[in-house]
């Protein structure tokens, strides 16, 4: 990425934005009391999928879609996503093998956490005088003890990235000072943050006469809360509906029973299909052969594991949920099969297809929770739904029209108000 930006003067202060997120993270910066300036993260896209890939062959560390691209082509070496995911778990501190070393994920965080800088420099030409990164308004559901671990795993995974001592800010009140700099009067909004790992809900005020630089906002926030359900967990969830069965997920055995599902909820979680991948693992699975009446569903099964294809899967299911949703915004015709997934990969014309309805059907459960979340923030505030003036969407997964239906549903009247998805919450942690 080549630098093109003037560097600004150095007694000016630079505030620099971080949104590291679950699916995708963004960076944002702002000179003193100027404009807020979104950074290119990857060519000239400014969110960069949070992926990190350890290239085995060439031993260097690649990151967002080329991290992806290389594991998908086929390259030898290692893809991790979904790091966030681990924040607050005992597993972050835990080592893993990487490029022949042992790595723990919280150094894995910190060089991701530190790419992100080095690109955020070489765009703005200096390094930051104060950093703020955005937090879910729960790491953890219930547990404040765990939720305040995980944000101090995060700092020190910044110090180490050479972040400096960092600020955090929530991140759906980041999105709802980007959200001000574009309202003529003032508002009370409920910010819906719908990110890859966590729904987080803040009802504020805000408007044109509150922006004031350094103000203390805290009075103007009426009420937060947050879910820990997100994007992750509905491509989980369809993974578990579509692709796991391929693979002997509900399958029954000579005895009647179900194949033992231990392995096919990991395989459909981001962070956790690598441990399907040891050798201890394998083991395990291939101890399962007796309970398969159909053997060619354990094959792909193994083959899955030893060839290291449940990224591959991850990934196609991913893609498929943003298919239908954008077929389903568009206005197309539902037919029965509007989306068709081509698992050669597992085997030679293996085909599967998507229901049209398979987002609503599976997404129904999770949804109900997000949007029953969104309802109790209001209620906190203790404001009826109809006296919102807006619904505020930002995050990659607001983006779904079954979530948009039941978000319009639950607040009947009340305008729903897109925001950049991927770049606002990044842009008001820049605000500072």
């Amino acid at each position: 990425m080549t630098r093109n930006t003037p560097q600004p003067p150095a007694t000016e202060p630079v505030v620099l934005g971080i949104d590291f997120g679950t699916s995708n993270s963004a960076a944002a910066w702002r000179v003193g009391t100027g404009p807020v300036q979104h950074v290119p993260l990857e060519g000239e896209a400014l969110a960069l999928p949070t992926a990190l890939f350890f290239n085995a062959e060439d031993h260097r560390v690649h990151f967002g879609r080329d991290a992806v691209a290389q594991y998908l082509s086929g390259t030898e070496g290692r893809l991790m996503r979904s790091l966030k995911s681990l924040l607050g778990s005992p597993l972050l501190l835990e080592t893993t093998e990487v490029l022949g070393q042992a790595t723990s994920f919280q150094d894995i965080i910190a060089t991701f956490l530190a790419e992100i800088r080095v690109r955020a420099v070489r765009h703005m030409g200096r390094e930051p005088t104060h950093v703020v990164l955005g937090r879910p308004v729960h790491f953890v559901d219930g547990d404040p003890a765990r939720d305040a671990l995980a944000q101090r795993m995060l700092q020190e995974a910044a110090y180490s990235a050479g972040l400096g001592q960092v600020a955090f800010e929530l991140e759906p009140m980041a999105a709802a000072l980007d959200h001000e700099r574009r309202i003529a009067r003032d508002s009370r909004v409920l910010v819906a943050d719908i990110g890859g790992g966590t729904s987080d809900f803040t009802l504020v005020r805000l408007g044109p006469g509150r922006m004031r630089p350094g103000a203390d906002r805290r009075a103007d926030v009426l009420a937060t809360t947050g879910i820990h359900i997100g994007g992750t967990d509905f491509d989980h969830r369809l993974s578990l509906a579509q692709a796991m069965p391929l693979l002997g997920f509900r399958h029954h055995g000579p005895d009647g029973r179900e194949v033992p599902s231990a392995v096919f909820f990991d395989l459909a979680t981001w962070h956790l299909i690598h441990w399907r991948y040891s050798a201890k693992a394998q083991r395990e699975a291939q101890a399962l052969r007796t309970n398969y009446t159909d053997p060619a569903l354990h094959q792909r099964l193994m083959r899955v594991l030893s060839e290291r294809l449940g990224h591959h899967i991850a990934n196609d299911v991913e893609q498929a949920k943003i298919a239908l949703s954008m077929a389903s915004a568009s206005g197309q015709t539902q037919t029965a099969s509007p989306v068709a997934m081509d698992w050669g990969y597992l085997e030679r014309g293996l085909q599967s297809e998507w229901p049209a309805d398979v987002l609503t059907d599976c997404l129904q459960a999770p949804l109900a929770q997000v949007v029953a979340c969104a309802q109790a923030c209001v209620a906190q505030a203790g404001l009826p739904a109809g006296a919102l003036d807006a619904v505020y969407l930002t995050g990659g997964s607001s983006s779904l029209t079954p979530f948009r239906a039941a978000l319009q549903q639950a607040f009947a009247g009340v305008p729903l108000v897109e925001g950049d998805v991927f770049g606002g919450v990044a842009a008001g942690l820049a605000v500072g």
